[in-house]
């Protein structure tokens, strides 16, 4: 297709961007070439491909794209990018900012639940025929921190105080929020760890933040509270938490992110009392490539005019 944009979707199941370029009116703008993330871009796509759709690529591949100005994350963290050593200066990294509001929320809201009511216990007791007893612990009244109230955050803070919770937590640039109690800058952070009786973690990976929570601010949450972590597994010190909850510091941990995933069947994090090991369904829901497909064909339509695009990586600040 003369004078085209050369596209490449590199991706396992790429229909959901397929169908949303198609729809946007954008197909006969671009010229689309399709991967699966196990395969490599042929010589051919490296020397033409203007724009990407990725989860990542290896040390040495972006150098040898010549005609790449743009990428675009599946994934709101973007470490991995920007830990490449070759990772272009002039190359435009978008990420997914803002795609996990349909389902992290409410899988949190599913964490803060499990803790605090009794069915799990129930489903157990069933299992032996044993009528026992339970009481449900109430939300309400209960202190919610949440470190990091971007998007994601505001969505907890505004489920949290419809169940009669405090929220407090942290923001880059605090500025008053709905539902939001006490809105603090990051300086502020042992100021949430000490009032709060669950702490959910929703800050990106920078070096800023690795091993934020470490044993010196574990011993500044109270001993009856749990934390929670659906940000990214480097924002906490992995032998510090397994000794705080092994002895009875924090209540204990509910961890949806890890340094390494899969987990490793080594991890301690498998055995460990008091932690809670989620296999990384935050952010998942059976309809989320389609919602990325719309923030993606929404900056593929300004790239192709020029424009501004949406959810752009700032290097120095590392997400």
């Amino acid at each position: 297709m003369a004078n085209s944009t050369h596209l490449l979707l590199w991706t396992d199941g790429p229909t959901p961007y397929t169908d949303a370029i198609a729809a946007a009116g954008l197909s006969d703008r671009v010229t689309v070439a399709t991967i699966s993330r196990k395969d490599q871009p042929s010589a051919a796509q490296l020397s033409r491909t203007e724009a990407m759709l990725a989860w990542g690529a290896p040390p040495g591949l972006l150098p040898g794209m010549p005609k790449l100005r743009w990428a675009q994350a599946l994934t709101a963290g973007v470490e991995g990018w920007l830990a490449l050593p070759d990772l272009p200066s002039n190359l435009t990294l978008t990420c997914a900012r803002g795609t996990h509001r349909e389902s992290m929320p409410e899988n949190i809201l599913g964490a803060l639940f499990y803790l605090t009511k009794p069915y799990a216990a129930c489903v157990e007791d069933q299992k032996h025929s044993k009528w026992v007893r339970r009481v449900a612990t109430p939300l309400t009244g209960q202190t919610l921190g949440i470190l990091g109230l971007d998007a994601v955050g505001q969505d907890v803070a505004r489920l949290a105080s419809a169940l009669g919770m405090r929220v407090i937590g942290t923001k880059r640039n605090p500025a008053p929020i709905e539902g939001v109690a006490l809105v603090m800058p990051p300086e502020r952070i042992d100021t949430v760890l000490a009032q709060a009786d669950f702490v959910v973690l929703l800050l990106p990976a920078t070096p800023r933040t690795e091993n934020l929570i470490n044993a010196e601010r574990l011993y500044q949450m109270k001993p009856t509270a749990w934390l929670l972590n659906f940000g990214r597994g480097a924002l906490i010190d992995d032998a510090d938490l397994i000794a705080a909850a092994g002895a009875k510091r924090i209540a204990g941990a509910i961890l949806d992110v890890f340094r390494q995933e899969p987990l490793p069947t080594t991890h301690p994090f498998w055995t460990s009392e008091g932690i809670i090991v989620l296999p990384h369904i935050g952010g998942g829901h059976p309809k989320r490539d389609a919602v990325v497909a719309q923030l993606f064909v929404d900056n593929l339509g300004r790239f192709l005019d020029g424009k501004p695009l949406r959810e752009v990586v700032d290097r120095a600040a590392g997400y």
